[in-house]
């Protein structure tokens, strides 16, 4: 089949033909791939505490999901608003969870390792 072409101003002619399709390429070499179930290292998050059982003035929760990287506060620790609680991993950045309130840390929820929920409860104070 001839095809006439303009490109820039100028006519060309051209003869193409169709081609046969060609034929599927089966692989060299094949080989079956067992899969097995994947342990993630860690403990796994305890459902958020419903709202209506937690005092808000003495719970600091979860800015984002995430995985806890570092626990900076410990049980006890007398701690000021803006204080480092704990540092969390989201899209592989890091997030520095600060003290809302002054005051004593009662409980600490979480550990390294443990995914937490946007909104869960990660630490307690009296």
């Amino acid at each position: 089949m001839k095809l006439k072409i303009t490109i820039d101003q100028k006519t060309y002619e051209v003869e193409v033909e169709a081609a046969e399709p060609e034929a599927p390429v089966q692989p060299a070499h094949s080989f079956a791939v067992e899969s097995a179930p994947v342990r993630v290292p860690g403990r796994t998050a305890p459902e958020p505490v419903p709202v209506a059982n937690v005092d808000e003035d003495k719970v600091c929760r979860s800015p984002v999901s995430g995985i806890v990287v570092k626990a900076t506060a410990q049980v006890g620790q007398t701690l000021q608003v803006g204080d480092v609680l704990l540092i969390l991993e989201a899209m592989k950045m890091e997030t520095s969870v600060t003290a809302p309130v002054a005051g004593k840390v009662a409980a600490i929820k979480v550990g390294p390792g443990d995914s937490v929920q946007s909104g869960q409860v990660l630490v307690e104070f009296e």
